[in-house]
């Protein structure tokens, strides 16, 4: 009985989105399998490769996010220039080809090299799967769709660490070939099943050309409750950062936790969001959306400041457990409440411009962690965070008059659906 209505409830989720949105989460997972194997691993993998410190790690993250920074800007003009679909298929393609040469070159000079090229034509697709999602869904089923494509990414992330810990332990370049096998795949998927959707009026771009298309940022810039919401979004980024650029070698030298123990804490952040994301999601979606990210701010400061202060693996779960919940808040709703205050014609630029909350917290997060761990003051990387995490919770709370009465409100949806 309880198969058969879970099986229900799976087939009316299912129907009430269209074929072309399953579509490309499915391209999305396949792709995100393989980025899952290498990149939870990363700052342990350049600490080993090139014998550097968490300095040189800061440092090379400072430099993937500069070129990240500026391919956002240009993915997002030429998302709405171009289209979406040949944008996602371009970074794809790069990215499979830099993530190889990651893993072939073995001096750090040409590591930063080919972070540099990733970060200006890869990154750049970002804006583009936004805008897409965006373009398919109606208004109402943003923010859940977007809480779907990351139960898919994080089912990805919930196989990837735990084998990717394990194979590192014999062979990184087999991680780095792996996630160039399943870009190359999506690529194709994309290319062969999933259509254009910008919308007819962001064709008047293409008619504009690629340079007045550009200049349409400025447009963006001036609309400062936008840009204020950018800035509290990037400091609650900083801390979230954490867990991928810092942790794992945080664990390893101060505790001594193992690679595949620092695996199976992000197969618990994975496994979580797949069981409850959309759930919550749900739960959530009736909400004032800037109260709802100041609430998944507070879970931030609770989980992050918790690894300053505990040092036995039960309870480095239980923070892990904390900061997903804060994570199944923030994330989705951000980026639905993004969709929502773009103009249709200018979705890209929106959603690049927006990719600075996410490429700025790289570039100096990892670089400031770095500082204190190697001069001696671990700890203050976890007290920072808690520090941080609630500027951003009284950020968004004091966002919330201006944005929350303004915002088009997330989708309401009837008890019985909620499960």
């Amino acid at each position: 009985m309880l198969f058969n209505n879970t099986i229900r409830r799976v087939n009316k989720i299912y129907r009430e989105y269209p074929n072309q949105f399953w579509v490309i989460v499915s391209a999305n997972f396949v792709d995100r399998v393989g980025g899952a194997l290498i990149f939870p691993f990363f700052a342990l993998y350049i600490t080993k490769q090139f014998q550097v410190g968490m300095i040189e790690v800061g440092l090379l993250f400072a430099l993937f996010s500069i070129s990240d920074m500026i391919g956002t800007m240009i993915g997002g003009a030429l998302t709405d220039y171009l289209g979406r679909k040949r944008m996602i298929i371009m970074g794809l393609i790069v990215s499979a080809g830099t993530s190889l040469g990651m893993g072939l070159v073995n001096q750090l000079e040409w590591f930063y090299v080919m972070g540099a090229v990733s970060g200006l034509f890869a990154t750049a697709a970002g804006p583009a799967h936004q805008a897409m999602l965006t373009d398919i869904l109606p208004e109402k089923k943003r923010a859940e769709g977007f809480g779907i494509m990351r139960v898919a990414a994080n089912l990805a992330v919930a196989i990837g660490p735990a084998i990717g810990g394990f194979i590192a332990s014999y062979s990184y370049l087999i991680l780095f070939v792996a996630d160039t096998i399943t870009s190359l795949i999506t690529a194709l998927i994309v290319y062969l099943v999933v259509e254009e959707t910008r919308p007819e009026v962001a064709e008047t771009a293409e008619k504009q050309g690629f340079k007045e298309t550009f200049i349409g940022y400025r447009k963006v810039i001036e609309d400062r409750k936008f840009m204020v919401f950018v800035v509290v979004s990037t400091i609650a980024t900083i801390v979230y950062s954490q867990m991928y650029g810092t942790l794992s070698v945080f664990l390893r030298d101060v505790h001594g936790v193992p690679e595949s123990g620092y695996g199976w804490l992000m197969t618990l952040n994975a496994g979580m969001v797949v069981l409850f994301q959309f759930m919550i999601t749900r739960k959530i979606s009736d909400k004032p959306p800037m109260l709802i990210l100041a609430l998944g701010s507070v879970f931030y400061v609770i989980g992050f400041g918790l690894y300053g202060f505990v040092s036995i693996y039960l309870l480095f779960m239980v923070a892990m457990a904390i900061i997903t919940i804060g994570e199944m808040v923030v994330i989705p709703v951000a980026q639905a409440y993004v969709g929502d205050a773009a103009p249709e014609d200018m979705r890209g630029r929106y959603m690049g411009v927006m990719g600075f909350s996410w490429m700025i917290p790289w570039m100096i997060g990892p670089l400031l962690a770095g500082l204190l761990m190697d001069n001696g003051y671990p700890n203050w990387v976890w007290y920072g965070s808690a520090i941080l995490a609630s500027i951003s919770a009284l950020g968004f709370l004091w966002l919330r008059k201006s944005h929350d009465k303004k915002s088009i409100p997330l989708p309401k949806v009837a008890p019985s659906e909620t499960g």
